[in-house]
């Protein structure tokens, strides 16, 4: 058994400077099922995987609304995640109470920061072992945030937390660019894309992944299983011609050779390989 002599405290540092409880604390976000999140300019749009220990059982929640403007995903451990969204509720009725009007985003994550922060300097307390994507829109605009163990949290455009979110946060960094001025559907579409990255070859489907929407107009909710269903098979009609596309690319490499050895006839044979490839890449 692996024994290490600097982490049975978390106030105890190791001599290299590490803090080995916050660290596992922050592999068990790794190893939660995944949470993706995007945002644009009006909308933010958080999704999950939904994983049943057993066929016998549901899935635990993963999505929670704190309020009518906020929403976190969690992955981690379930049952911290749910004790800070309970907190988190609780200072946004407070405040509302307190001022009429809604917490703002920024605000409410340093808070829930602290509170994480704590954990890491208390001998008697462990770590929260939950990573947190806030989803929420104040009067400075749609707003994504991560919350981590450790008690740092970061602004994004697009991420994913959880197991093999690897996958996912390639997807978001080819497309984030596009992101500020995408349309709701498009985020939504982009989020299950990413989600389907997680699931190594298993086919997406409604019953494993839960979408969730707040934006300009629209309060935080999540959406029912038919409505992602739809948009699911929606996405899937639209990738299936990109397979037989890719099927005619060997077919038009001899053309190439061929007429460069023509010469004079190289030239024209060059144009209609020129149209072929951009529509390959």
């Amino acid at each position: 058994m692996f024994r290490n002599q600097y982490d049975t405290d978390v106030t105890t540092w190791s001599p290299a400077g590490r803090l080995f409880q916050v660290e596992y604390a922050m592999e068990a976000v790794k190893q939660g099922s995944a949470a993706i999140g995007l945002r644009s300019k009006t909308h933010v749009v958080l999704a999950c995987v939904n994983k049943a220990n057993s066929e016998l059982s549901s899935h635990q929640k993963k999505i929670f609304k704190v309020d009518d403007h906020i929403g976190v995903a969690i992955a981690g451990l379930t049952a911290d995640g749910r004790v800070l969204s309970r907190y988190m509720r609780s200072e946004c009725i407070n405040y509302s109470f307190t001022y009429e009007s809604p917490l703002p985003v920024g605000r409410l994550v340093v808070q829930l920061a602290d509170k994480a922060q704590v954990c890491t300097q208390r001998s008697w307390k462990r770590p929260y072992g939950v990573g947190l994507l806030v989803a929420g829109l104040d009067e400075s605009g749609a707003h994504l945030y991560y919350n981590c163990p450790s008690g740092n949290y970061f602004e994004y455009q697009a991420f994913a937390i959880g197991s093999r979110s690897q996958a996912a946060k390639t997807y978001l960094e080819r497309r984030f660019a596009n992101f500020a001025d995408s349309s709701r559907d498009d985020l939504i579409k982009d989020a299950l894309i990413a989600v389907r990255e997680t699931l190594q070859g298993e086919t997406l489907k409604s019953s494993i992944c839960t979408v969730a929407v707040v934006g300009v107009g629209e309060a935080f909710h999540v959406l029912d299983q038919d409505t992602v269903q739809q948009l699911i098979d929606a996405f899937e009609i639209v990738g299936e011609p990109e397979g037989p596309a890719a099927e005619p690319e060997p077919e038009p490499e001899p053309e190439p050779d061929a007429a460069a050895e023509e010469g004079t006839t190289a030239d024209q044979g060059a144009a209609p390989d020129q149209g072929v490839a951009p529509m390959d890449i």
